[in-house]
């Protein structure tokens, strides 16, 4: 498999640093340049991380024909999540949640996923699947992994980024996305660029009664191409050391930079 590592170490770029920057300039520069250690680790964050780790390996397993019980797939969160959390100071819980709320959250969670999931299964080609994207526009490589890569009985490449959310995703949200236009990219600069492809958001939403939903979209040339022009522009507005704050964002109440952020606005 790929190893990111190295390229880690030079400049680069990836779905979620451009997420970042465009969310707020303040946020990609503490964290990705000035790499100062966030405050806390949102609990949210942490969970869906786990999510994922499950999702992973179930995915893993049913690409060698195997298929997990719930109950596997319920051992398998406990096990994540413990390793990651029991006795973690560094993970700040919202009002009224804790480590072992969360444990049942996250089984909650797991519950409809594993019901609801489709009886035709397609085939698994990749499972956290890297990628290194090289663009004569950009002047640096983007990197990262996608979640998952699947082919239908019609040869049609499906790719489906993991999503643990407190709502669920609009068509509108689901259509503008950037980062599946950018995985579209990847996957077709990387082998599958005569195939048909298809996006998709499998979405575990933290509801009340929790629910899964599955959000299916496309990209067209175009939209490939504004998607590489607003990277361009993210890329020359990091060169320029262009970091507008967004102190006005939803993310702010969750941000483990809050801190710093109340330093260099009120700071000479």
């Amino acid at each position: 498999m790929l190893d990111l590592t190295p390229h880690r170490a030079r400049p680069h770029l990836s779905a979620s640093s451009v997420g970042d920057y465009i969310d707020c300039g303040l946020l990609y520069k503490f964290g990705r340049i000035d790499k100062i250690k966030a405050e806390f680790k949102s609990d949210a964050l942490e969970l869906g991380s786990v999510i994922h780790l499950v999702l992973a390996e179930f995915y893993n397993q049913r690409k060698v024909g195997n298929k997990l019980l719930l109950k596997e797939i319920h051992e398998s969160f406990e096990a994540f999540w413990r390793e990651l959390a029991e006795d973690n100071s560094d993970i700040q819980y919202s009002e009224g949640k804790n480590f072992e709320t969360l444990l049942l959250e996250g089984k909650e969670l797991l519950t409809p996923w594993y019901n609801k999931l489709p009886e035709i299964e397609f085939k698994v080609i990749a499972v956290e699947e890297p990628f290194i994207l090289t663009l004569r526009e950009l002047a640096v490589p983007i990197i990262g992994y996608i979640d998952l890569i699947e082919e239908d009985e019609s040869g049609t490449i499906i790719i489906t980024d993991f999503k643990s959310s407190g709502r669920a995703y609009s068509n509108d949200e689901t259509d503008k996305n950037l980062q599946l236009t950018l995985y579209q990219i990847a996957v077709k600069a990387n082998g599958f660029r005569d195939r048909e492809i298809l996006l998709k958001f499998d979405c575990l939403i933290k509801t009340k009664t929790p629910k899964f939903e599955q959000f299916y979209t496309s990209r067209t040339e175009i939209e490939e191409k504004r998607a590489i022009k607003k990277i361009q522009e993210v890329w020359r507005g990091i060169r320029q050391q262009i970091f507008i704050p967004n102190d006005g964002h939803w993310k702010c109440k969750g941000c483990g930079f809050k801190k710093h952020c109340d330093e260099w606005f009120e700071g000479g």
